[in-house]
């Protein structure tokens, strides 16, 4: 039995039902978990129980945050010329032949590379939306990313099967069989799918959207990941001419699309959601649909500002996701709650979206989303998911309220990272690999890309 005490923690934010947040506040880890947790005078006992004792004097615990979208693939894609100034639809026909080049190694390199980043700026739970295969690359290929690294992966199965050619988006040599595609998703989620509590992998379905695939790979996709018990993701609704595509190509919105099909329900969330009107999100909310709300991407290609206050008003389950690095250019979650509060103040008044709300939506919202009841939030018997906040950066200078701050003060970094209770970032270095390999493996298999 391994036992962790971490003490002395300026204040631990522990995003449960109360939101109670803790002074002065400790924590004990057994065995992955949280055993123990409270004011220090409470904990001191644990000391000469403990295996490790961290003192956290100078930071805020907060849970892990959780990204409920990527495509860590794009990584080495970003600031591409030809999709800086681009929307949607643009972007993506530029960056598709440059994609299709990618071989095992690279996908590899570029996924370490997103999840450096994610682990580094407090990310201990995130969703990958991998939907393209070209010359062997497999959904493995990101998971032994993530396993190099010790962050928990929710990996979804994506796909293309509707090419240029039969009115889809994609070029057709990008797209994929349905049977092959169903049957190699048959296989990761035998191989890897880990529904215990304590699952660092878990697989989910995920066409990547309704321009790219069939009706019939939609219905079918579902119909698989519920004899399989996993969840369902897609995007939806994500810009004005996906709305319109829906309409000219299914003769309903996509919202309606999405119910047709099986979509909907507690077992499925879908990503952007900007054009959902108000009767979709009614929709949502009355199944139980998750939405993952991607402000930064939202932004860059100009697709505009998903409905949050909305969603949030009648029930909706929304998390946060930095979406592909390449549409975005950074994989930070804490960068996306802060837009995400930014975005919806600026429609809607500095009083409409907390600061408190905008970190739940980084932690428990994103958690809730992707069906992590174990992860979330900070309480005995909780996987220890959790990030120790350094507050002695210039970036931190002058902070009265530190939750507060770690959304409107960008910058702060962390100085601990722990998943599963094993600390994977320490003093702000990652501890199961070096920074300059990762650099090294990105940077030849940017060498050619670029060739």
């Amino acid at each position: 039995m391994s036992v962790t005490l971490i003490q002395n923690a300026d204040l631990i934010a522990t995003m449960d039902d109360a939101g109670a947040e803790i002074a002065n506040g400790s924590l004990v880890i057994t065995n992955g978990q949280i055993s123990a947790i409270g004011p220090d005078q409470d904990l001191r006992d644990w000391a000469e129980k403990a295996d490790h004792v961290i003192d956290a004097r100078g930071t805020v615990i907060t849970p892990g945050l959780v990204n409920t979208h990527h495509h860590m693939f794009q990584t080495l894609t970003r600031a591409v010329p030809a999709g800086t100034d681009a929307s949607l639809f643009v972007w993506l026909k530029n960056l598709y032949p440059i994609w299709a080049r990618y071989r095992p190694e690279d996908v590899f390199a570029s996924t370490q590379a997103a999840l450096a980043e994610l682990l580094l700026t407090g990310c201990t739970l995130t969703s990958d939306h991998h939907y393209i295969y070209p010359d062997g690359v497999r959904l493995d290929d990101t998971i032994a990313a993530a396993e190099s690294l010790g962050i928990r992966l929710h990996a979804t199965r994506g796909s293309m099967s509707i090419g240029e050619s039969q009115g889809g988006l994609p070029p057709d040599f990008l797209v994929e069989n349905e049977a092959e595609i169903l049957n190699d998703t048959i296989r990761v989620i035998d191989r890897f799918h880990d529904p215990s509590a304590g699952a660092m992998v878990r697989i989910g379905v995920a066409p990547c959207s309704p321009f790219s695939v069939s009706r019939g790979l939609m219905r079918d996709s579902a119909l698989l990941a519920r004899d399989k018990n996993v969840r369902l993701h897609t995007h939806l609704a994500e810009n004005s001419e996906d709305v319109e595509y829906s309409l000219e190509k299914f003769g309903c919105r996509p919202g309606v699309y999405a119910e047709q099909l099986g979509w909907v329900g507690p077992d499925v969330w879908h990503t952007h959601c900007v054009q959902l009107d108000a009767d979709e999100i009614q929709l949502f909310a009355e199944t139980g649909t998750g939405v993952a709300h991607c402000p930064g991407s939202n932004g860059r290609l100009g697709s505009g500002i998903a409905p949050i206050k909305a969603m949030r008003e009648v029930g909706v389950a929304v998390g946060l996701g930095v979406d592909g690095a390449a549409s975005n250019d950074s994989s930070q979650v804490l960068l996306e709650a802060r837009q995400a509060l930014l975005f919806q103040r600026a429609l809607h008044g500095a009083d409409v979206f907390p600061t408190r709300e905008a970190l739940r939506l980084a932690t428990r919202g994103g958690a809730d989303v992707l069906g992590w009841t174990s992860c979330g939030y900070l309480a005995i018997g909780m996987r220890a998911d959790l990030v120790l906040w350094g507050l002695s950066g210039l970036e931190s200078l002058g902070v009265w309220d530190p939750v507060a701050a770690l959304i409107l003060c960008a910058g702060i970094r962390p100085r601990h990272v722990f998943v599963d209770g094993r600390c994977v970032v320490d003093h702000g270095r990652l501890t199961r690999l070096e920074l300059a390999d990762i650099d090294r493996r990105g940077k030849s298999s940017l060498r050619y890309l670029m060739s």
